[in-house]
Parts: C-alpha cells; sequence; structure tokens
C-alpha cells in the first residue's frame, strides 16, 4: 500500500500531473465546442431538408 501512496506522491510532485491536468481541460474545451458545432449544423442541414421537403410536396 505504500508503494502506491509513493507512487501517487511522485505523481503530484512531479511536472506530469499539472500537465496532465491542462490536457484534460484542453481536451474537454475542444469536445464541447465539437459538440455545438455538430449540433448547428445539424440544426441548418434539418431547416435545409425541410424546405426541400416543404417544396417538393407542393
Amino acid at each position: 500500500m505504500s508503494k502506491f501512496v509513493n507512487s501517487v506522491k511522485n505523481f503530484l510532485v512531479s511536472e506530469d500531473g499539472p500537465t496532465a491536468v491542462e490536457y484534460a481541460i484542453m481536451l474537454a474545451l475542444i469536445v464541447i465546442v465539437c459538440i455545438g458545432a455538430v449540433q448547428s449544423i445539424g440544426q441548418s442541414a434539418n431547416a435545409k431538408f425541410g424546405s426541400a421537403n416543404n417544396a417538393l410536396n407542393l
């Protein structure tokens, strides 16, 4: 058990810990932006297909 505690301490003290957290935050922000873009494109495409459907049903 002390081996695990020592490895956690070493991870927190080293520079890898903050770097990993920074990368995780950047990844989360990129994912949020991508989800927003896909939603926006999906709504736009849905409106275009609806318009085409209405034009064909005349």
